[in-house]
């Protein structure tokens, strides 16, 4: 009769527990719906009631987008008209002119960087050209992503686009067929030069490769540039991941598994359903198991990019230097919608190979309040790489040799954004035709002084906050009645604030060479040379190159 009573009570407790799992689920499934009509009450009452005809496609576009912006920045809708961009994320393609453009501060729209061998450069479109007209739409007053629409187009199609060019009176036209476009994930890789590295160090033996983002295929692209690297002598790797944001996560796996044995787990993603969670192993026989590897890294790294990167550390694989990364330890997921829409949503968090999830902001966290979302070092969960080195998650990857940068200058920063240096580049393009290789190109003092005396020409400003903060705070004191009495030291602080140029722009003369040499190679080298320029005075790079020259100071790293 006990054990009658016993399974009785079992077999209550059991139907109690199965009764209340789906009664929650029940719960949830009621308040979607519940919420879903009332929605669709409310928008029906707004569009038949409103004093005002309302637009559909706008104000629901408005709600979807709030909603998704309080989940996290990467879940987003895109319309019909924005599938375009969605296709060009993932696999780095699109149809268009193959160009970099960008709005001047007198709200016109100028080419800022044509792609190599893309028909922009092929028809000889010049950085700093205005856009005047596509065909016979006039382009003022549009903004750079209605430019930038206009441009795209179905390959093949031929539309003619009228510029203005600096220092010509009269416009430009050019007839340009549009072409798929697809930006290259290694936009350069070669061999060091002397300027490049320390001294004493044989750049000659040191490769690196420049991986942008992580597009199709990419993964083949790194494989054949390791291989040319080392057929023409390079003896250790520099992989640079600064900037890169990131991509298909499946590539960097194949990248991390160029360098570690076949059946290795390297990622788990873990989301609310099974299709959501996966794992994904190295199935080949690497590349090159031996060659030593640098990784460079900054807070601009992200997502795929903290993969490859936090992966080799966790397998002891490659060193890492420079900054701390993004910290982006989420998965996206595209998915069709009705009327040709769709939406990028987030998914699943991704686990590398210590197990750790790098994700930096708990964005539900974030959402109930509870502060910015971060965890700090100090409660960050202790995992371990295979050579029993600790690593933590949450907050990115932090690099094993952080280099320390000195901050930008206020002038620096103001003139690397500033249309004077991009006006300067184009004078100078204009009176040399060609310039020398990279290696011997050099910004002369002759140079400098011209990049000055156009600064003077434009009032050329670089710190503008401060001149607003004076005059705010000279207005309260105005207001507050005390203005008067502090009079003699508002004039000694407004004499101090006071712009001097000259002395200025002396002070960071190098920094602001280094600027105008950049402004200037683009124009000849494109991408690839723009990149070569930047690294003849990168403290990065040079880490890097000084730790593959020491074999004892790599081993001591990864073994410590």
């Amino acid at each position: 009769m006990k054990r009658i009573l016993l399974i009785m009570v079992a077999a209550l407790m059991a139907m109690t527990a199965a009764a209340q799992k789906p009664k929650k689920k029940q719960d949830h499934s009621f308040q979607v719906a519940k919420n879903l009509e009332i929605f669709n009450a409310l928008y029906r009452d707004l569009d038949r009631l409103y004093v005002d005809t309302l637009d559909a496609d706008k104000l629901i576009t408005i709600g979807i987008d709030a909603m998704l912006e309080s989940l996290d920045p990467y879940t987003e809708f895109y319309a019909e008209e924005d599938i375009e961009d969605l296709k060009m994320l993932t696999t780095g393609k699109y149809g268009g002119i193959g160009s970099v453009i960008r709005m001047r501060q007198d709200s016109t729209v100028i080419v800022a960087e044509p792609y190599e061998g893309m028909p922009a450069a092929e028809v000889g479109l010049h950085v700093g050209d205005v856009l005047r007209k596509i065909d016979n739409t006039d382009l003022k007053g549009k903004t750079v992503s209605e430019v930038s629409e206009m441009l795209r187009g179905e390959p093949g199609t031929t539309f003619v686009l009228t510029v203005d060019r600096p220092g010509e009176s009269q416009p430009r036209e050019f007839k340009i067929t549009r072409k798929s476009i697809k930006t290259p994930a290694l936009p350069y890789y070669g061999l060091l030069g002397p300027g490049n590295v320390p001294e004493g160090v044989d750049g000659g033996k040191i490769g690196y490769i420049n991986l942008s983002q992580f597009t199709e295929n990419c993964s083949s692209d790194v494989r054949k540039a390791v291989i040319s690297l080392k057929e023409k002598g390079a003896e250790s790797l520099i992989i640079d991941l600064r900037g890169n944001g990131g991509g298909l996560l499946g590539e960097a796996v194949k990248i991390v598994n160029l360098f570690t044995p076949s059946g290795r787990t390297i990622v788990e993603t873990k989301g609310k359903t099974s299709g959501s969670s996966s794992t994904y192993k190295t199935t080949r026989e690497p590349l090159d198991r031996e060659i030593p590897v640098c990784v460079l890294v900054n807070n601009g790294t992200a997502s795929a990019s903290e993969i490859l990167s936090g992966s080799l550390q966790d397998l002891d694989r490659a060193v890492i230097v420079g900054a701390r990364t993004y910290g982006k330890g989420l998965v996206q997921s595209p998915r069709d919608l009705p009327y040709d829409t769709s939406i990028k949503v987030t998914t699943a968090k991704y686990y590398i190979v210590s197990g750790r999830c790098i994700q930096a902001i708990d964005y539900k966290r974030k959402r109930e309040g509870k502060g910015d979302g971060r965890v700090p070092d100090s409660l960050a969960t202790v995992f371990h790489t295979d050579a029993g080195r600790v690593v933590l998650d949450g907050n990115g990857i932090k690099p094993d040799v952080e280099v320390k940068r000195d901050t930008m200058s206020n002038v620096v920063f103001y003139l690397s954004t500033d249309d004077v240096l991009t006006d300067w580049g184009t004078q100078y393009a204009s009176a040399h035709p060609a310039i020398p290789p990279i290696d011997g190109f050099v910004i002369t003092d002759e140079d400098y002084e011209s990049l000055k005396q156009l600064a003077k020409e434009k009032n050329f400003k670089y710190d503008r906050l401060s001149e607003k903060r004076l005059a705010d705070l000279k207005k309260t004191a105005e207001f507050e009645g005390y203005y008067e009495d502090a009079k003699a030291e508002f004039d000694a602080l407004e004499a101090k604030l006071k712009h001097d140029l000259d002395r200025e722009m002396d002070r960071y003369k190098d920094d602001i060479k280094q600027l105008m040499a950049v402004e200037v190679v683009k124009r000849y080298y494109f991408q690839a040379g723009q990149i070569q320029e930047t690294l003849k005075n990168d403290p990065d790079l040079r880490k890097a190159a000084e730790i593959l020259a020491n074999p004892e100071e790599y081993r001591r790293i990864l073994r410590p």
